[in-house]
């Protein structure tokens, strides 16, 4: 402390006419209480100015350059602008008409709120008309209306159906965004099958409705052929997740039977393949939804563990077998007696020998898969670039594809695509073998389904395969007998009031 109050002490006794110390290049110990004179060297003056003049000297120093840059932008802007191009510009206009774009735009997120809060509604009034309604006509009617909207106004998309795509390009695509109306369209009719069976085949499904519609003389179809057409929408949804996975493109949608009657457009062949299934659909109740819907699986596996399910008898059955007789879709399942001893130890047999039987068409269908790659990747764009590209380099072909021409175009060598062939192929190998093991192991478990039903003392519906659409009620006579006392109650409240 004594030696600071030295320090200044001297600093404030020096004479006018002597020369000061430079301060700034000693020890400071506190510059903020230092004054503000400065000695001019050689001369004996004294100068004093303060900070702000300080400031205000910088500030104009910063206008100046500041005026100095812009005068120069302009100057240079207006050189650009007059000069002269120093090589002629290149004419890119052309006799090339380019084609209209064939999608549709984006939906803004208001349509999409509006799809989301219309499946809910359709959802909940349906899951009310099965279980608590038990109304037929007004199941109905709520399919038509479904039709309407998510049909034709809608145009069939967006569709749980083919957000299965989606969902699976999502995972295996970290560049993909999924929009979060798809991720609600692909959940939420499986969460409302998880409590309430199947109620979107029932009368939200536009594809479903238009196949109910069209079926006027329903016939059942034999038994055999069934199990065996049962198998095709476990292999459809094998297929669509392996191509949706290696971007080869999305089936479902390309294999979408009456997305063109929705849209009131589309190719001939689209139109006849529509009306196949429609024509079918006449005799046949639904031969999309039960023999070739892969989304339809996810619902089968989901209603197994509802919640609550549509009961064909209120109360009691009385095996009249009407119902059975009635459902066009072979989805109510008939009484199944308890199994003796000897039945028993003969059904263990047969189970252990149908345990076999499925493991062993697991490796068949893996090593299949295995060996099948290549057939199953034929189909991604990349895969037929490459081929097209080596036989014109083979001179196999003279014609030259758009795909082809871009690619020369591009100045991708003919060695990097041969590259990015070789990782597609890797995938596919992979995604063959598992989608093989896939369907043996479904085969092997439908064969097991076949011969076990369990024990049941009633006609019931299969919640796994029944549509919840209603068709049973008006056949079954418990039925008759509550609609008739909620008639008589209705009429009795009417009389009171």
């Amino acid at each position: 402390m004594c030696q600071r109050l030295r320090f200044f002490w001297q600093w404030f006794t020096l004479p006018a006419d002597t020369t000061g110390p430079v301060f700034e290049l000693q020890r400071m110990f506190n510059r903020s209480r230092l004054p503000l004179r400065r000695y001019i060297p050689g001369t004996g003056q004294s100068t004093v100015y303060s900070k702000r003049a300080a400031e205000a000297g910088l500030i104009v120093k910063t206008i100046e350059q500041r005026i100095l840059r812009l005068l120069l932008l302009i100057l240079t802007v207006l050189t650009l602008v007059n000069a002269q191009d120093r090589f002629p510009r290149p004419e890119f206009e052309s006799d090339y008409n380019k084609p209209e774009t064939l999608l549709a735009l984006p939906d803004s997120v208001w349509y999409e709120i509006l799809d989301v809060t219309v499946l809910i509604i359709a959802l909940s009034i349906a899951a009310f008309l099965v279980l608590r309604r038990r109304s037929r006509n007004l199941i109905f009617l709520l399919s038509l209306l479904s039709l309407a909207y998510f049909g034709f106004w809608r145009k069939g998309c967006i569709c749980p159906i083919g957000s299965i795509q989606n969902v699976t390009l999502s995972f295996f695509n970290a560049t993909y965004l999924i929009p979060v109306g798809v991720i609600l369209f692909f959940i939420l009719p499986l969460l409302f099958a998880l409590f309430f069976g199947r109620v979107f085949c029932a009368a939200v499904c536009p594809l479903g409705a238009i196949q109910d519609a069209a079926l006027i003389k329903p016939r059942q179809v034999p038994p055999r052929l069934a199990a065996v057409l049962n198998i095709i929408p476990y292999v459809f949804l094998g297929a669509a997740i392996l191509y949706s996975a290696t971007g080869s493109g999305h089936i479902i949608c390309q294999l979408d039977p009456f997305v063109s009657f929705f849209r009131l457009s589309g190719e001939p062949l689209m139109l006849v393949y529509g009306g196949l299934f429609l024509l079918i659909g006449v005799f046949y109740g639904r031969p999309y939804c039960r023999f070739l819907c892969p989304y339809g699986v996810l619902l089968n596996w989901f209603s197994k563990f509802s919640r609550w399910h549509l009961s064909i008898t209120p109360d009691r059955c009385t095996q009249c077998h009407l119902c059975r007789d009635a459902c066009p879709y072979d989805a109510i399942d008939k009484p199944a007696p308890p199994l003796d001893a000897t039945d028993r130890r003969q059904a263990g047999r047969r189970l252990g020998k149908l345990i076999i039987l499925t493991v062993g068409l697991t490796i068949v269908g893996g090593i299949s898969g295995y060996f099948l790659y290549e057939q199953l990747s034929s189909l991604h764009p990349t895969i037929r670039l490459t081929e097209q590209v080596l036989a014109e380099k083979q001179g196999l072909v003279r014609e030259t594809t758009l795909a082809s021409q871009t690619f020369h175009e591009s100045g991708q060598t003919v060695a990097s695509l041969l590259e990015e062939t070789a990782l597609i192929n890797n995938r596919f190998r992979t995604g063959s073998m598992l989608l093989g093991i896939f369907i043996g192991l479904v085969i092997g478990i439908k064969s097991i389904g076949v011969f076990f039903r369990g024990n049941r003392e009633d006609y019931v519906a299969n919640r796994g395969e029944c549509f919840s659409c209603g068709r049973c009620l008006p056949y079954c006579p418990e039925e008759h007998e509550r609609q008739a006392v909620l008639n008589s109650k209705e009429g009795l409240y009417e009389s009171i009031g």
